[in-house]
Formats: structure tokens, C-alpha cells, sequence
């Protein structure tokens, strides 16, 4: 497609709104990334040099016009990464279809911001795009509360930590219709924090700044690159520099993501076979024995009797565990069910 086509293509789900095409993707795998940029940061060419996608690549805005999914085989884990199309200003209000864009980065597990190094202030208002849209990056969700009631009032309860008065926060629970509920508020929240809260429909997620293109600058200007990102409060020593363009620091983007995603590996030890040490069962950090039994599905949930784990998470080889014991990476596990 020519680049007027790919233009007048864009410009069209533009002028569509919220009618146009969306951007609908099933999602695969045991994780899924979203890469977030404006357009000609080289998402695509990224994509395609972390993972098996063929997502075409020009080197001019406006190529991504789908989102074009991935999928990172790493350390036996399946990892989706989108190739969402590239944020402009005001996709929050739905220019360039910007709402059904942001919609799919709501459902990722973890954001990465796709940098120029020439560009780096386009973090601020990625930052802002994602935050219209609900999205909260790098923070856990306050810890509030909120229990309606068919009547008497809004009662509330704080921690001895929290500034915000009683009347303060009984006043936010009116402006967002709660005129009846039990509200519990610990920690320290601000009012955007307690409205966030209250509402309920924020995505809390982590993210990832990785600065593209590092082979088209000289290493005299990586002082200002790293410039640029401290004054956005990035702090340059936590960014991934990369050139998917020659497939520089892919490796280190590869750990990374595996670190901020928090995946848990799973050997088992499967009957008249043994260990199973090429396919893994993938789950989360902080998982317990029953949520890999959720995962792998059949009869193992209604039939379990116990299992034996041998692994960092046991005190001694082949303990025996309930459904409620925490695993933890490389864990060899063996599901014992009733007969």
C-alpha cells in the first residue's frame, strides 16, 4: 500500500470515531505486552526482530494501521506482544480511533513505551494518553474500600495515616453517586487516588521505557538522551536501549520484560513419565499450587488430594503441600488426585 493509501486509510478510522474498526485481540500465551509509541518509533521492526510476527515495516508514519500480535518464546513461556497502532495526540478523545488503540492496551500485563531517542518528551504524553484512559502505570491500587448499603449514609473508616477528613471523602462518594455505603480508607490516598477507587474501572499496570534506534546516534549524545529521561522522572539506568533495526540489546529487552512480567516456571513431574522440563506450566509470582491447578484444568481441580514440590518453595525435597503453598520459579511439582 502506498503511503497516500495508508494515509487516507488512517485518516478514514480518524474521521469514524467510535463506529470504525476496532481492534479485538484474543489473547495467547501465558503474558501479554503491549508496545506503546507514536508513529515511526519502530514498533513494527521491533516486534518482528523480538518475536515470530511479520508486522509491515516502512519507515514513515501511519505503517501500523492493526494491531499486529507476537508471540516472545522465552525461558518455555509463550509472551504475546501487540504491535498496537501508534498513539497520536488526543487518541484519549478518539482522534485516529485512539479509544479502541487504548482499549487494547488496557487488557496487556505490562506497558513499553517504544522511544526515539531524538523524541524522548513523546513519554509525556504517552503518559497522558494512557492516563485519560484510565490506565495507571507503576502504582499499586490505593487501598480503599467501599461496601454499599441500602441506606444510612456513607460511614467511614481511615487509618491513622490518612490526611483526607471524613467530610472530604464523604463529599468525592456523593459526586461519583455513593450516597449509601461502608467505606474503609488506609494508606494515604489524594483525591484523584480516591476517585479512582470509587470508580473502579482503572487498570493498574507496570511499564517498561525502551529507547529504539540507538544505531542512528553518535555515543556523545547518549548524555542528552539520558538527559531527557531524567527530567521525566525516568531514571536513564532503568531504560532498555535497543536497535531492533540490528538487533541490539534485545536480550537485555527480553530479561527485562521477563522481570517486570514476574512469570513463574513449573516442572512436572508427571506419572510413568517423569519431569517435564521442556514445557513448562507458566503461572505468576505469588501463586499457590491451586492456581496452577486452575490452569491446568480438567480434573485436576476436583480430584486433588495434595502435592509433592521439591523446588526454592519447599523446605525439603518433595514436600508434601496443600492447595494454599505459594511456588515459586523451577519449582518440580507432582499433583497427587484421587482415584
Amino acid at each position: 500500500m502506498k503511503l497516500a493509501e495508508k494515509k487516507e486509510e488512517f485518516e478514514r478510522r480518524q474521521s469514524s470515531g467510535s463506529g470504525g474498526v476496532g481492534y479485538a485481540v484474543e489473547k495467547h500465551g501465558d503474558a501479554t505486552v503491549a508496545l506503546v509509541g507514536f508513529p515511526s518509533v519502530g514498533k513494527s521492526t521491533l516486534i518482528n526482530a523480538l518475536t515470530n510476527a511479520d508486522s509491515e515495516v516502512g519507515a514513515y508514519e501511519f505503517t501500523t494501521l492493526e494491531v499486529n500480535p507476537g508471540m516472545l518464546q522465552y525461558r518455555g513461556a509463550d509472551v504475546q506482544i501487540l504491535d498496537v497502532p501508534g498513539l497520536i495526540e488526543g487518541a484519549a478523545d478518539n482522534r485516529g480511533g485512539g479509544k479502541a488503540v487504548l482499549s487494547v492496551v488496557r487488557t496487556a500485563d505490562l506497558v513499553v513505551f517504544v522511544l526515539s531517542p531524538f523524541e524522548v518528551g513523546q513519554y509525556d504524553r504517552l503518559r497522558r494518553e494512557l492516563y485519560a484512559n484510565k490506565v495507571r502505570l507503576d502504582t499499586a491500587p490505593p487501598d480503599v474500600t467501599v461496601r454499599k448499603t441500602g441506606r444510612g449514609g456513607i460511614r467511614v473508616t481511615t487509618s491513622d495515616e490518612v490526611s483526607l477528613d471524613h467530610d472530604t471523602i464523604r463529599s468525592v462518594l456523593r459526586e461519583n453517586d455513593v450516597v449509601n455505603a461502608d467505606v474503609t480508607v488506609r494508606g494515604d490516598p489524594d483525591i484523584d487516588e480516591l476517585v479512582d477507587a470509587v470508580m473502579d474501572n482503572r487498570e493498574y499496570l507496570p511499564s517498561v521505557v525502551a529507547v529504539n534506534k540507538m544505531d542512528l546516534i553518535d555515543r556523545d549524545y547518549l548524555p542528552t538522551v539520558e538527559s531527557d529521561l531524567r527530567e521525566r522522572g525516568v531514571d536513564p539506568a532503568e531504560a532498555v536501549y535497543v536497535s531492533a533495526a540490528e538487533k541490539r540489546g534485545l536480550d537485555a529487552l527480553r530479561e527485562r520484560l521477563w522481570d517486570e512480567l514476574g512469570l513463574v516456571r513449573l516442572y512436572m513431574d508427571k506419572p510413568s513419565r517423569g519431569v517435564d522440563y521442556e514445557e513448562p506450566l507458566v503461572i505468576r509470582e505469588g501463586d499457590t499450587v491451586d492456581d496452577a491447578l486452575q490452569k491446568l484444568g480438567g480434573s485436576f481441580v476436583e480430584r486433588f488430594k495434595f502435592a509433592r514440590v521439591t523446588g526454592d518453595s519447599a523446605v525439603h525435597d518433595e514436600q508434601q503441600v496443600g492447595r494454599d503453598h505459594v511456588l515459586a520459579d523451577e519449582d518440580v511439582v507432582r499433583i497427587v488426585v484421587r482415584k
